[in-house]
């Protein structure tokens, strides 16, 4: 009987210090809101930060953002049970990654300075082709809002998974806890708070996605002795060709898999670090920094999964597989280190969800509100209906997240492929292609967003519908921009400006 109170106080006690983690890192990233509040002025300093980002934070943040709760358990779980095979989309993410900063990121942040200002992507399409009509403020907002939701909701059902894997809690409280946390710090601190919280989470997910694998594999004898351990259990878990069934990967699956690099060009709340850096000189260095970042710790996530395979001694089956980064953080270190290796995947999902409410709120206050309901909105009043909206928009995508059976990675596919194929087409002609109009843009964004919807649902054949999505959407805005009239003097002589730019 003694003995099983001790366990019990030792239990009561490892679950107390890594609250104490958690709690000094959810209250260090609330005090860098309150701190940013006060310097939250208008709508420039809430949604792009006045566009005074250096290359360390612009960069960390947006690998931050991106990321997020499915780099540390969507990804290690596919690798747990698909080994190599995983690694395609870690490939195509390093390439999407390294293609963003390379050929959008300086171009757009010149441009949307160039063009008015423009604070979010939708004003900078209206003012880039001179919209009238609205619509070029509207049609984007619609979809934002319906992707950004169930991307939202994927970054809370990692909460949940989080919190119910370490503290054994009900998964729907779980849920709410993680919420709060991010919607709190968003509503007060807006950019600035997302972006300084976002630097700090960068670096703690990938000092955390390095140190576990590593760990483990020491705990195992050592790498080789791990590299044996996983091919004795499973040979073809070094076998990128195969899948988990045993079965060969096909053409057709290797694109869908490398493809989710495309979706980079088309993500609002990666895309809007570019436009937030406080000049395009920052780039290269930022570049630098963000594939470092992106190629360690998307290997790392790999890892994780595999040798998983070898050090957990329970098998995870199901979606339980995305909790081997939880489980093996419990298991490897003492309870104080696995509360802060822990907060790293708190940090991961904060980042992220905090950045997705940020750009949806943007959506609804700016291209709503202000457009069809107070044009004559002042800042003040648009804040406050953004930080009104980031409670909806939140409240929203908890309920989604309510169902526990949701693989993550599956819940962020979708909404990355929504972005990629309705806005990374637009993005880019708008961008490159001075021939592109106004009517050509709306027909791609539509054209992309309904792709997918209807890829999803319909298909007729596996594969994964950023494809189809993508490049349905580029030729929509080529032959209807082609059929329209050539864009005004205006609009071309400032494209040329663009090009001459030094921002």
């Amino acid at each position: 009987m003694l003995s099983f109170v001790l366990k019990g106080e030792e239990i009561l006690t490892n679950d107390a210090m890594i609250i104490v983690a958690f709690v000094f890192y959810i209250g260090l990233m609330m005090g860098i809101g309150v701190y940013y509040y006060r310097q939250t002025k208008n709508m420039s300093d809430y949604f792009l930060g006045n566009r005074r980002l250096g290359a360390w934070v612009t960069s960390l943040s947006a690998e931050a953002s991106d990321m997020s709760g499915w780099m540390l358990m969507g990804v290690p779980g596919f690798a747990y049970l698909a080994g190599l095979n995983a690694g395609w989309i870690a490939v195509g993410i390093a390439l999407g990654t390294w293609a963003n900063w390379q050929f959008v990121a300086a171009r757009l942040r010149r441009y949307t300075e160039l063009a008015g200002n423009a604070l979010t992507l939708p004003e900078f399409l209206q003012n880039r082709f001179k919209d009238t009509s609205n619509l070029l403020r509207i049609v984007p907002a619609i979809f934002i809002l319906i992707f950004f939701i169930l991307y939202t909701s994927s970054g809370f059902v990692s909460a949940g998974r989080l919190f119910e894997t370490v503290f054994g809690l009900d998964f729907s409280l779980a849920i709410l806890l993680g919420a709060g946390s991010v919607v709190f710090y968003t509503l007060i601190g807006g950019f600035l708070a997302v972006s300084r919280t976002d630097f700090i989470q960068g670096v703690m997910m990938f000092f955390a996605i390095l140190l576990v694998p590593v760990c483990a594999a020491m705990s195992l004898g050592g790498f080789g002795d791990t590299i044996s351990a996983i091919q004795n259990f499973k040979a073809a878990m070094f076998d990128p060709f195969l899948k988990p069934d045993g079965s060969t990967i096909t053409a057709l699956e290797i694109v869908s898999l490398m493809a989710w690099g495309i979706g980079y060009f088309g993500q609002p709340h990666i895309l809007v670090r570019f436009m937030a850096v406080k000049s395009t000189a920052e780039i290269p260095q930022a570049t630098r920094i963000a594939m470092t970042w992106v190629i360690l710790s998307l290997a790392a996530a790999v890892a994780v999964g595999m040798v998983g395979t070898v050090y957990l001694t329970t098998p995870l089956e199901g979606t339980d597989s995305e909790k081997v980064f939880l489980v093996m953080t419990n298991n490897l270190f003492p309870p104080i280190i696995a509360g802060i290796v822990l907060s790293a995947v708190l940090a991961a999902i904060m980042s992220t969800a905090s950045s997705q409410l940020l750009v949806a709120a943007s959506a609804f206050a700016q291209d709503f509100y202000k457009t069809l309901l107070r044009k004559d909105a002042n800042q003040t009043e648009l804040v406050w209906i953004s930080r009104a909206s980031v409670l909806i928009i939140a409240s929203i995508a908890v309920y989604l997240g309510f169902n526990p059976n949701s693989f993550i990675l599956d819940m962020v596919a979708y909404a990355w492929a929504g972005f990629g194929a309705a806005f990374g087409p637009a993005i880019l002609m708008s961008l490159f292609w001075k021939r592109t109009t106004r009517i050509g843009v709306i027909a791609g964004i539509i054209v992309g967003g309904v792709t997918i919807l209807a890829w999803k649902n319909f298909a007729p054949f596996e594969l994964y519908e950023i494809v189809p999505g993508f490049i349905f959407s580029l030729v929509a805005i080529f032959v209807v921009s082609k059929l329209d009239k050539e864009p005004d003097k205006e609009i071309l002589d400032t494209f040329d400006v663009v090009d001459r730019s030094r921002i």
